[in-house]
Parts: structure tokens; sequence; C-alpha cells
């Protein structure tokens, strides 16, 4: 069942220096809460997407939305609705291997497909990509080994396909 406290916000802006600042600025000045923030440019050039997490406990919804469509480099501001959206993050962690666990770990890794980057004989560094709550899972399972270093990115979304054309 979704978590209706957060909803993701993909917001299409003009690919231009200071953009991401002046937006940042909004969510911090009005107070709203970021859980995560994800930005990239798009096919086209002139453009960048900016996808956001929002904690709605934070502000409404709707004036999050208004706010953001005062800036004026803004494009287009669309909510995605959990239920009919995709949307994925990416974790890269190192993990300790000691004696014996370098199977277990394996086994994780075959269980949650993730991928081994890279290793040596005292560490493994791995990558999943899924959604939050599976990397929250995967995460959990490979602490009592050891997290020696963890970095995810925000989340990023698009919204589902459908048969109708």
């Amino acid at each position: 069942m979704p978590n209706n406290r957060f909803h993701t916000i993909v917001t299409t802006v003009e690919n231009k220096p200071g953009v991401l600042a002046r937006v940042a600025g909004l969510f911090s000045r009005r107070g709203f809460n970021i859980e995560s923030l994800a930005v990239a440019p798009t096919d086209d050039e002139r453009f960048s997407r900016i996808t956001f997490t929002v904690d709605v406990e934070s502000a409404p919804l709707e004036q999050v939305v208004n706010q953001l469509d005062k800036l004026i480099n803004v494009v287009s501001i669309r909510e995605l609705d959990p239920r009919s959206s995709v949307s994925r993050e990416l974790m890269l962690v190192t993990v300790s291997v000691s004696d014996g666990h370098r199977s277990r770990i394996l086994a994780h890794v075959d269980d949650f497909r993730a991928y081994v980057l890279n290793e040596n004989s005292s560490v493994m560094m791995l990558s999943l990509s899924a959604r939050p709550t599976r990397l929250d899972d995967f995460e959990e399972v490979l602490r009592p080994y050891g997290i020696v270093e963890l970095q995810r990115t925000g989340r990023v979304a698009l919204p589902s396909l459908t048969d109708e054309a």
C-alpha cells in the first residue's frame, strides 16, 4: 500500500544555470521538506527534469505545486500517483566480507537481483536499482555483515504505460 505522506512531483525546467538553486530555495523558504531529489537533462537539451518526493505533512501538496508554478523557469509540473506510476532508486553499498560470509552475501545479491560491481578480500561493492522500500529491505539484510559505505540516489519516476493509444 502506498504511503500517502510522500508524493512524487515531476517538474520540467529550463536547463539553465541557477534553476535548481531557485527551486531548492523555494522549498527552503516555504519550509517544505524534500524526501528525495533527482535532476537530469531530458532528451531535449533545452530542458531538465527534476523529480521530487515531497513530505506533504510539511506543507499541503497544492501549495507546493502552486509555488513551483510561480517560478519563471518551470515549464511543466506533474504529480505522479503511486498507483499509476513506476519509481526507482539506485543504491551503491560497500559491505564487509569476512570469512564464511561471502557466500551468504552473494545469496542475498541473487535474491534481490543486485549486482557485484567490485570486490577485494575484505569488501564487496554492490548495486541495486529498485523501489525505495526494496532498497530499505536490502540495506537491512546487509547491515549485520557491516556496511562500510552507502549511497542512494534520489527517486526517479515515470507514469505507467497504458494500453490507451
